[in-house]
Order: structure tokens, then sequence, then C-alpha cells
């Protein structure tokens, strides 16, 4: 079967490609010449598919849609109260390129605004670190991110330098308030290095899809950011990465997103994909016209928005049968299904702690659940021993060990582990009992 998702992004494309407002950014020659024309979309699952329409192969200069990356970057090296003393993490409400600092603070507002980015990057590298030293850091790291190796475009990095008044002027301002103690001339230059690096929307989507996973990046399997870091990388870029429009972008499309001024805008779905697009004519906010109308197309036909609420999933405990044994005792199984997440594993503790009967033996079934994530084990496992300690039999069918109970390191070290009930000594009738059932299902 050919896959429908790539003729559903052609149809996607071709529904804005007549779509010729905005201008390109004007400021920088390279981006001022650039094909306005130009038109691609990628998207990019967590196991590295990627499904593309339009120019997916045509590359352009990252620019702003860096600055999420190098932040993270920064946060790993640094650690996050270091970077959180020295950039903020509060919306500005202002353009990307305001010469303004926190009125209390005196710092950035967040890392996102060019004062923040410029900032952050001062940060990449040792103390001392040349402007070599820091450029080629940052282009490792986007490399990192985006499963191949990047480079730099020096055409575009000269024209931006030439131009670069203004972040001249942000970085004068910072090293006055003394945010960083560098040559602010070598950190703008390494920013512009940095926001000059060469991508393709293919290569955004593989970035995205890497915060979309934990910052785990699907192609090479590296673990490019820890789960801690990655989250409030994704945090900032919700509040903050679409600077003056963020609010709009966030209540209309709902998808944690950074655009730039080459005409590029990715976005992140945690635990689902990774988008981008590419299409160079600007609105007012600096945001790719197409870019931003594919985004709001796709967030309300593929259902994306962030604060949509899913639809209710079926109850994690699938069967919850009692029986008498053989010997008399009182015998409850608990069948679980699905996801446990938080607020599955309290429903199931819950029904555990139901005082209506007495229980002699307590057997919990993990064979249909898919994933438990570490604080709904935690959960589980304090619950398992507490009915231990109430002198309950506890036995655990979890033949993928999802409790993590096998091995020395088990924290329930006593707890019998099977793959069948045909394992349990003393059940003939609850046996019985499936027999019964199966052979209704068949008639």
């Amino acid at each position: 079967m050919r896959s429908p998702i790539p003729d559903f992004l052609d149809e996607t494309l071709n529904r804005h490609r007549s779509d010729r407002s905005g201008e390109n950014a004007d400021y920088i020659p390279d981006l001022a010449a650039a094909d306005p024309e130009k038109l691609g979309i990628c998207i990019s699952t967590l196991d590295g598919v990627e499904y593309t329409s339009g120019d997916s192969e045509f590359e352009f200069s990252i620019q702003s849609m860096s600055k999420p990356f190098i932040y993270g970057l920064a946060l790993e090296q640094a650690g996050l109260p270091a970077v959180l003393d020295m950039v903020g993490v509060e919306p500005s409400g202002e353009k990307f390129n305001e010469l303004s600092l926190d009125k209390k603070s005196g710092k950035p507002l967040n890392p996102m605004i060019n004062a923040g980015a410029l900032a952050i990057h001062s940060l990449l590298g040792e103390d001392g670190s040349s402007l070599a030293e820091r450029t080629e850091i940052a282009r490792s790291g986007l490399s990192r991110f985006a499963g191949r190796e990047l480079r730099v475009d020096e055409s575009t990095a000269a024209g931006e330098w030439e131009a670069a008044y203004r972040n001249i002027a942000i970085a004068n301002m910072l090293r006055s308030y003394d945010v960083f103690l560098d040559d602010p001339d070598d950190v703008v230059q390494g920013y512009i290095a940095q926001c000059s690096v060469l991508v393709t929307v293919k290569d955004l989507a593989i970035m995205a899809a890497t915060l979309a996973g934990g910052g785990l990046n699907p192609i090479t399997g590296e673990q490019v950011l820890s789960p801690r870091v990655n989250r409030q990388v994704l945090a900032v870029m919700m509040t903050c990465g679409m600077y003056d429009a963020a609010g709009d972008w966030m209540t209309e499309i709902g998808i944690p997103a950074k655009s730039g001024v080459s005409g590029g805008v990715f976005g992140v779905m945690p635990g689902q994909v990774g988008i981008a697009t590419f299409s160079p004519r600007l609105d007012r906010h600096g945001t790719s016209v197409r870019g931003a109308k594919i985004f709001r197309d796709l967030s309300n036909r593929l259902s994306l928005h962030i604060m949509d609420a899913p639809e209710p999933a079926r109850s994690i405990i699938r069967r919850d049968r009692r029986f008498v044994g053989n010997n008399g005792e009182m015998v409850r199984i608990c069948s679980l299904q699905g996801l446990i997440q938080w607020s599955g594993s309290e429903n199931v503790i819950r029904a555990m702690d139901d005082p209506a009967t007495s229980t002699n033996v307590f057997i919990l079934d993990l064979r249909r659940v898919n994933e438990i994530n570490g604080v709904a084990r935690k959960m589980l496992t304090e619950a398992l021993s507490r009915l231990k300690e109430d002198g309950i039999r506890v036995v655990l069918m979890d033949p993928e060990d999802m409790m993590k109970c096998k091995g020395p390191d088990s924290a329930l070290p006593d707890v019998k582990i099977l793959d069948s009930l045909k394992s349990v000594k003393g059940l003939k009738r609850v046996r019985n009992d499936r027999r019964r059932e199966m052979a209704d299902r068949s008639v």
C-alpha cells in the first residue's frame, strides 16, 4: 500500500501555494535574494520516518531557529541555575531585536529574543573560548540534533555581519551590564555564524523530532539533551518562541514552535512528531506567511493543538475479578491495559484499596500494558508493598518486566512473577471460569 501521508502533504502545500503575501527579509543580502516561491514541508516521526513534500532538500540558513537548540546545549554545559542566573524565561511581548533587559534583574528576558540568544551563545565552551571555538561548538551541536554534519554558509554570515548594527548595539548593552565579559563583536560574530548554519526542512523536522522525543535523536539514537533540559527548552519555546506573536500562536495553533527570518518554521508535538516548513516571504512578526498558515491548517485538520483534550481513553483496568480458590482463599485478579501514567496508577490504587471484600491473594496482570512511566511504577510498587505488609500474597503477571522486579535490585524482592495463570496453584476455578468465558465468546 502507498501511504496517503505524502499525498496529504502535497494537497496541503497546494492549498497555500498561491498565497504571495509578505516579503523576504531585506536586511541580509542572501535572504533578500532568496527565491520567494520555494515551499517545502517535512514531518518526522519519533523513529525517524520522514514524510516530505515540495522543496524538502533545499538548503537555507537556520537563523533564529537555532536558538532553542543552542539554549539546550548551554543548559547541558552550564546547568540550569547558572543559565537562569544569566537569562530569564519570561515572554517579552516585544520584537525579537529590541534593545531591552528586565527592569529588575538587568538580564535578558528570555533566550529566544536576540539579547537572550547572544548571552546564551557567550556561554558556549570554556571561559575565554575563542570565536572559532564557540562557532564550532554551535555548528557541531546543531549537527547532533540534525543527525548529520551541517555547515556554516560564509556568504550569509558575511552579509549579516555587514548589517549587524542592532545586534552589536544589543551586545554592547549586555557587556555594559556585565551580563557577559567577552568582546561584544566576537559574541555577535559567533552568533551570526550560528544563525548561518545551513539546513533543509528534513533536517529541521529531525531536529524537532529530537525535542519531541525527549532529546533522543531518532536517526542516530544519541541522547542529545537530557529529559529535564529538553522539557525546559520546550517550555520556553511554547511561551517565547514566536516573540510578540507567541500568545496568538499558542492559542490559535497550539504547537510549540520557532521561526526564522530565512522563512523556516519548526514545531514540536511532544511524544508525537516534529514538523518543519519553509517559505521565504515573512509577515510583520518575521514569520513565514505560508508557514504559519500551513501550521494552522495542520493543527486544525490533524488535531495537533497541544491543549486539545484527548478522547477519553478506555479504562486502565481492563477486568477486576474475584474468585474463591481450591483452598478457600479469596483471589483477586486485576488486569490492566494500555499506557499507565500518574492518573492511571491512582485509579488502580483506588481499586486496590477497596475495603468491600477481603483478599488473600492479589494478582496484578500487566500482560496487556504497553508502558508504565516512572511515577506510576513507583506508586504501584508502593501499593503492592503495602498489600504485602497487610499479609496479602502478591503475584505479578509481568512477562515484559514492566515493573522492573526481576533481578537483585527489585523493589519487590519477594513477589512471584509469572507469565500465565497456569503457574498459580489453587486457581482451578479461575481457569475453569476463563474456559467458560472463552467458550461464551466463541458461540
